[in-house]
């Protein structure tokens, strides 16, 4: 395991899976991405955030913060839970970051870490 979240190893392909082009940190913006979670089941969903602001400290785990705007979201969760940490956040059809962490007193609100941050850490790690 890393600081970022990654772990494990891949053994086979996935199957039904669609891939993103992974974002450099300079194309995250601010405005609408979404996130990829899931809140029923075993479905995994497309909700819409707002990326609010963008912090440009390579080393932290906090490089995005967003609100969640989805209304099917803000109604059946109160927005961001425990278990959505590493949900995909998706922007312009890119992979930009993961969720990484809420607001405490407003679960609409959270952070997420930038893509390129965590695959740096995996290329820094020894394995």
């Amino acid at each position: 395991n890393s600081t970022v979240g990654i772990f494990g190893t891949y053994t086979r392909d996935l199957p039904n899976t669609k891939l993103y082009k992974v974002a450099q940190n300079d194309e995250i913006k601010l405005g609408k991405a979404s996130i990829l979670t899931v809140i029923n089941d075993n479905n995994i969903e497309e909700f819409t955030i707002n990326i609010l602001k963008i912090f440009k400290n390579d080393n932290s785990k906090k490089n995005i913060l967003f609100e969640v705007t989805d209304d099917k979201l803000l109604n059946e969760s109160g927005g961001i839970v425990q278990g959505m940490s590493g949900s995909p956040i998706i922007q312009d059809g890119k992979l930009v970051g993961a969720v990484t962490h809420v607001f405490v007193n407003d679960s609409s609100r959270g952070y997420g870490i930038a893509i390129n941050n965590m695959l740096d850490m995996l290329i820094s790690l020894k394995w």
